[in-house]
C-alpha cells in the first residue's frame, strides 16, 4: 500500500527533530552525524592537499635552475618530509575513507554509522594531528627524516631534538582515526544493510571500502606499534630497536614500516577504484560488465598488497631468493588491477557515454594510471630496481600512481557526488578547463621526472650543478607544477560558486542506480524517513513506482535497523546515541598523552589522569542508551 502524504510529511518534521544536532557552537563541537563528520574529514583533508601542494611548489621553484637559493637544505628536508607525511598520511588515506563513512551508510540504506560518537572521535584525533604537524612546522620543528623516517637517520644519534618526535606522534594519531573509519565501515557493511541487501548485491563502491577496512585493520597497527612503541621508545627510551651495536637491527624498521607502506598505496588506490564504477555505470546506462570478477579482483589486490614490501628494499642485503619471490609478486599485483580496467573497458565498449567530467576524469585515469603501472613493473625487476632506486624515477613513478590512480577518480567522484552533498551541480565548463589543466599538468610535471632518475639525478636533494644538464628539465616540471596548481584553483573556483548558487540538481540529476540517490539532496539529517527493501543491485532501476520500504521504525528516538551479516534479514531495532561533547574531549586527552610524552612523563600520567573522566562520561552516557529490544517487525512491514 502507499503511506499517506501527510503521515510523511508527520515522520520527516519529527525524525528531522530526532536526529538533527543542537543548535549553536554546542552542536557543532558534539555531533555525531555520519554526513557532518565526512564533509569535515573531507575538507580538512582538502586543505591538507593544498598545503601539501604549496610544500611541493617550494620544492619544485627551488629545483627549477641550478644552485638556487631560494630554500636552504635545513628548510628543504623539512618541506619533503612534511610534504610526503600530508599527502600520505593526513591527506589520501583520510579522504578516500571520508568518502567512504558519508557513501557508505547512504548506499546500503542505513541512517547512519555503527559507531557515531566513535566516528567523531576519529575525526577530532585526525585534527590533532594536522595541528600538531603544522604549528610544529611554522616553529621550525618540523620533520626533516623522510616520511618514511629511516633509522639511523631518524634515531636519537643522527636526529636530535624533537623533529622524529613529532612525526611519530603525528603517524600514531592518523593511523588511530584510520583503524576507527575502517571498525565503523566493517560493522555498518556487515550490520546495518538494508533488507534485501545481501552481499552480492553490495554496490561495488561499498565492497571496495570495506576490503580497505580490512587492510587497515592489518596494515596500520605495524606502522602504530613502530613509530610509537619502537622508533618514539628508541630516541626516548633508548630501547634501541634499530641500534645494530646494542643487537638491534636498522633494517628492522624497514620492515616494520613497509609492511604497512604498501599496502597503504592500495589503500589509497582500492577506493578510487571504486568510485570509478558508478561513474561508468552512471554515464553508460548499464550495468557494470563482471561484478563478481571486479569483487574478487579487489580482494585479491587487498592479499597481495600484503606480500609485496620488500620491493622497496631491493637495495639493502635481502637475499636473492627473496627478492625473487617479492619480484614475482609485484607483477603478480597488476593482474586483479587489469581485470578490473578490462571489465570497465567492457561496460563503455559499444555504449554511448555521455562525457560529463567525472566520465572525463575516469578516462584521465586510464591513460596517467596505465603509464605509473607500466613503470612499477619495471620497477619490480631488481636489477632495474637497483639503478633507479631513490632516484627522480621512483619520484615520478609514485605520483603517476598515485595522482593519476587516486586524485583523477577522486576528482571524478567530487563532481559525481557533490550535487548529493550539497544539492547543487558544479559547473560543467569549469569542470573541463580543470581535467585538461590537471591531464596536462600531471604528465608534464612528472613525465620529465622519469628521464631526470635515468640520466641519476637523486631524490631528497636541494640543489645540483649546472653541468649535470638536469636544470631544463626541472624547469619543465615546474611549469607543469604551475599548471596543477590552476587546475586546483579553476575546482576550488568552482566549488565555491557551486555551493550557492549552483543550477538545482535534484534528488538524482544523474539517473544513477544507488541508494545514495534515493533520498533528497541535500540529504536530512536522518537519511531515509522510511529503510529501503532492496530487490536487486541497481534498486533504482529496477523499481518504476517508487522503493519498498520497511516501517515500525519509531520517530521519537535515533532508532535503526540491525541486520544479520551475510543476507541482510531484519534482526532487531536498536537505539543509537545522541549527540556528545566525549569523543572531541577524548581526542585531545589523547592528544596531551602522546604530545606531552615527548617532553615528559608526567603529562602521561596527567593525561591518562583526565582521560578516565571522559571514559566515564562516555560509559554513563552510554548506560542511558543499553535498553534496546530485540522486537520482531510487525506483519505487512514491507510496504510500497
Amino acid at each position: 500500500m502507499t503511506l499517506p502524504a501527510d503521515a510523511i510529511d508527520r515522520d520527516a518534521v519529527e525524525l528531522e527533530e530526532v536526529w538533527r544536532d543542537p543548535p549553536g557552537i554546542w552542536g557543532w563541537f558534539t555531533t555525531t552525524n555520519h554526513k557532518v563528520i565526512a564533509k569535515r574529514y573531507i575538507i580538512t583533508a582538502f586543505l591538507m592537499f593544498i598545503a601539501g601542494g604549496i610544500e611541493a611548489g617550494l620544492m619544485r621553484a627551488q629545483l627549477m635552475r641550478p644552485g638556487n637559493t631560494l630554500v636552504g637544505p635545513d628548510r628543504y628536508n623539512q618541506l619533503f618530509t612534511t610534504h610526503g607525511t600530508t599527502m600520505m598520511f593526513l591527506f589520501a588515506v583520510p579522504i578516500m575513507t571520508a568518502m567512504g563513512l558519508y557513501f557508505v551508510p547512504l548506499m546500503v540504506g542505513a541512517r547512519t554509522v555503527a559507531f557515531p560518537r566513535l566516528n567523531a572521535f576519529g575525526y577530532w584525533t585526525y585534527v590533532v594531528a594536522v595541528v600538531f604537524l603544522y604549528v610544529s612546522l611554522f616553529v621550525n620543528t618540523g620533520p626533516d627524516a623522510g616520511w618514511f623516517a629511516y633509522p639511523p637517520l631518524s634515531g636519537p644519534e643522527y636526529s636530535p631534538g624533537h623533529r622524529v618526535d613529532v612525526w611519530a606522534q603525528v603517524v600514531t594519531f592518523t593511523e588511530i582515526a584510520a583503524l576507527v573509519a575502517a571498525v565503523n565501515v566493517i560493522v555498518t557493511t556487515f550490520k546495518m544493510r538494508a533488507p534485501g541487501m545481501s552481499l552480492n548485491r553490495i554496490p561495488l563502491f561499498v565492497w571496495a571500502q570495506l576490503v580497505v577496512a580490512f587492510m587497515i585493520i592489518f596494515a596500520m597497527p605495524a606502522v602504530a606499534v613502530g613509530s610509537t612503541l619502537m622508533l618514539a621508545a628508541d630516541r626516548a627510551l633508548n630501547m634501541h630497536w634499530f641500534n645494530p651495536a646494542e643487537g638491534g637491527d636498522a633494517l628492522l624498521w624497514q620492515h616494520v614500516f613497509w609492511f604497512f607502506g604498501h599496502p597503504e598505496v592500495y589503500i589509497i588506490f582500492l577506493p578510487a577504484l571504486g568510485f570509478i564504477t558508478p561513474i561508468i555505470e552512471t554515464f553508460t546506462e548499464r550495468p557494470l560488465f563482471g561484478y563478481s570478477a571486479v569483487v574478487l579482483a579487489n580482494i585479491t589486490t587487498a592479499f597481495f598488497a600484503f606480500g609485496l614490501w620488500v620491493h622497496h628494499m631491493f637495495a639493502t642485503p635481502i637475499p636473492e631468493v627473496g627478492q625473487s619471490l617479492f619480484t614475482a609478486a609485484s607483477m603478480l599485483i597488476t593482474i586483479p588491477t587489469a581485470v578490473q580496467i578490462f571489465c570497465w573497458i567492457a561496460t563503455l565498449w559499444g555504449s554511448r557515454p555521455r562525457l560529463a567530467v567525472p566520465l572525463l576524469f575516469v578516462l584521465g585515469f586510464f591513460f596517467t594510471f596505465v603509464n605509473g603501472g607500466i613503470t612499477g613493473v619495471m620497477l619490480a625487476s631488481v636489477a632495474f630496481d637497483k639503478q633507479a632506486h631513490d632516484t627522480f624515477f621512483v619520484v615520478a613513478h609514485l605520483h603517476y600512481v598515485l595522482l593519476g590512480g587516486g586524485v583523477m577518480p577522486l576528482f571524478g567522484a567530487l563532481h559525481f557526488w557533490f550535487p548529493k552533498v550539497t544539492g547543487r551541480l558544479l559547473n560543467e565548463r569549469l569542470g573541463k578547463w580543470q581535467f585538461w589543466l590537471f591531464i596536462t599538468g600531471v604528465n608534464l610535471t612528472f613525465f620529465p621526472m622519469h628521464i631526470l632518475g635515468l640520466n641519476g639525478m637523486p631524490r631528497r636533494v636541494y640543489t645540483y650543478l649546472p653541468e649535470t644538464g638536469w636544470g631544463p628539465l626541472n624547469l619543465l616540471a615546474t611549469v607543469g607544477a604551475v599548471i596543477i596548481v590552476l587546475s586546483v584553483v579553476v575546482f576550488l573556483v568552482n566549488v565555491a560558486k557551486s555551493w550557492k548558487g549552483g543550477e538545482i540538481a535534484g534528488d538524482n540529476p544523474w539517473n544513477s542506480s544507488g541508494l545514495e540517490w534515493a533520498v533528497p539532496s541535500p540529504p536530512p539529517s536522518y537519511s531515509f524517513l522510511h529503510t529501503p527493501f532492496v530487490t536487486g543491485r541497481h534498486p533504482l532501476w529496477e523499481t518504476t513506482d517508487g522503493l519498498p520500504v520497511v516501517t515500525g521504525l519509531s520517530v521519537h528516538e535515533r532508532q535503526v535497523l540491525v541486520t544479520t551479516t551475510f543476507d541482510a534479514v531484519p534482526d532487531y531495532r536498536h537505539s543509537m546515541p545522541s549527540s556528545s561533547i566525549w569523543p572531541m574531549y577524548l581526542a585531545l586527552c589523547m592528544g596531551l598523552v602522546f604530545i606531552g610524552s615527548i617532553f615528559s612523563p608526567y603529562f602521561v600520567l596527567g593525561g591518562l589522569g583526565i582521560s578516565l573522566l571522559g571514559l566515564v562520561g562516555w560509559a554513563w552516557t552510554a548506560s542511558n542508551k543499553r535498553e534496546e529490544e530485540r522486537v520482531a517487525l510487525p506483519d505487512g512491514a514491507v510496504e510500497a
